[in-house]
């Protein structure tokens, strides 16, 4: 019997591409001549895997997110690895609005792309260990064709494929 081929499917973000994306947008916040001085800012905890996003208003908080999504892009980070929550009002009629960073597969997504594969009839078989998928075959054909399916559709969330051995 030939040895399985495998890989993981997997969702991990640079948390430190996003520190420096948040940086560069809180810089960009205090030089913007339309941004300069309205209070606008932007925080990242690294530990809690938090954007938090806060300014006088709910126009001014939107420019400063575009600001941010501009940043994490060119840091090649996918948009859909922030999950943004309500715009809240904070204190001096100013508004709010936290992300949180999306790492790992969340176990109904899990169970949701194992149901998928095993629906196609692909001869692999999949395991789902914590926070990713492993993936198993003798063909790498087989591999590649999940691969190419798993890519084609859309779960929320980025997803990338790695240890293909």
């Amino acid at each position: 019997m030939a040895k399985d081929q495998s890989f993981d499917v997997v969702s991990q973000v640079d948390l430190q591409e996003v520190d420096n994306a948040v940086q560069q947008t809180a810089k960009e916040i205090t030089q913007r001549y339309d941004l300069k001085g309205t209070g606008s800012a932007v925080s990242f905890d690294r530990a809690a895997g938090t954007v938090t996003l806060s300014a006088p208003s709910d126009f001014v908080l939107g420019q400063v997110k575009d600001i941010l999504d501009g940043k994490l892009v060119r840091r090649s980070i996918d948009l859909k690895a922030v999950e943004w929550g309500k715009v809240e009002d904070a204190s001096g009629g100013s508004a709010r609005r936290t992300g949180t960073i999306v790492n790992g597969i969340d176990a109904e997504i899990a169970r949701r792309i194992n149901k998928e594969v095993r629906d196609q009839k692909f001869k692999v078989k999949v395991q789902i260990e914590g926070d990713k998928l492993r993936v198993f075959s003798p063909s790498r054909d087989e591999l590649q064709a999940v691969i190419a399916f798993i890519k084609e559709r859309d779960y929320g969330i980025p997803l990338q494929f790695v240890n293909y051995r």
